[in-house]
């Protein structure tokens, strides 16, 4: 019989690619990682990886294993989460994972609502970038949580996790004075906003994020290589650098609220989508369906997206 536990190491191996990330991930030593994932080859009678030197790569038998294991671990979601809906109303601790945005703008309403409704409800918010969203939610250290995507950066589907569309914004070009004119004859229509800031100083999102990702190919599909100023991952400290005529920057409409004196909002053509992220199969789970019915109801009903 194969162990579910050594299954679920199997399918981080294949995630994270390395026996230390597994191991730095799920709290475990390296050497026990090993230990583990050797007695599931015995188990499974067949070899399952190749070592070579440091490196570790599933065989063709540990891939088709791993998506047997993608399966298996649903369906242990959906029985976890009936058992929880046989024995009452949501209780106990949930882990929600939220960007800063969202952990400000939607997050707060969504906390109260879940007090009023379901008091024996423990919700614990942790912020979390996006990008980090997937493997949190694998190794159990968060049980939903919101992520995004931009129409310049779609979100790949990540193996083990389901996801529901919560809203739509408008993304902004955050600027310290209005629009220049286009550089061609014709017109402001006439060229990418984006572009008429080539020459400006920029504040963009830490490396590794999705905004900062974002930005930088909102300017590469207008032809240039933005000159970054400034690092900044709070969009009210970027709208505050802004009007202090630090740069300029792209920021989502949840981003924009009460900006600075001095800041002038430019409209530009893509569009930032968040969805709530969890586990796959447990979309029935009380306190996962609870936090995701809270957060609908508290998304403004101009940005939400039909269920």
């Amino acid at each position: 019989m194969l162990d579910v536990r050594r299954l679920r190491l199997l399918r981080e191996l294949s995630l994270r690619g390395t026996i230390a990330a597994v191991a730095e991930a799920l709290a475990f030593t390296p050497s026990a990682v090993s230990q583990q994932l050797s007695a599931l080859e015995r188990e499974a009678g067949v070899p399952l990886l190749e070592r070579t030197g440091r490196r570790v790569v599933l065989t063709p038998a540990g891939r088709n294993l791993v998506r047997h294991a993608e399966a298996v671990l649903e369906r242990l979601e959906q029985a976890a989460a009936e058992l929880v809906e046989a024995r009452g109303g949501p209780s106990g601790p949930v882990r929600i994972g939220a960007f800063p945005t969202a952990a400000r703008a939607v997050v707060p309403a969504a906390l109260a609502s879940l007090a009023r409704r379901h008091p024996g409800l423990e919700p614990m918010v942790r912020e979390i970038d996006p990008a980090e969203v997937a493997d949190a939610l694998r190794a159990g250290e968060l049980d939903v949580a919101l992520v995004h995507a931009y129409d310049l950066v779609p979100s790949p589907a990540e193996p083990g996790l389901a996801t529901e569309p919560l809203c739509t914004e408008s993304m902004y070009l955050a600027s310290p004075y209005p629009v220049p004119p286009a550089p061609v004859p014709g017109g402001a229509a006439d060229g990418p906003v984006v572009g008429r800031f080539a020459d400006s100083p920029w504040i963009t999102a830490t490396p590794g994020t999705l905004c900062r990702t974002m930005t930088l190919r909102a300017c590469g599909a207008a032809g240039f290589t933005p000159r970054v100023r400034h690092q900044v991952d709070g969009f009210a400290t970027v709208l505050a650098l802004v009007a202090a005529g630090q740069g300029v920057a792209v920021v989502p409409q949840l981003g924009t609220a009460d900006p600075p004196p001095g800041v002038v909002l430019t409209r530009l053509p893509f569009r930032r989508r968040t969805l709530t992220a969890f586990r796959s199969g447990a979309a029935r789970h009380p306190a996962v369906a609870a936090v995701t019915a809270a957060l609908r109801a508290a998304v403004p009903e101009e940005l939400a997206d039909p269920r």
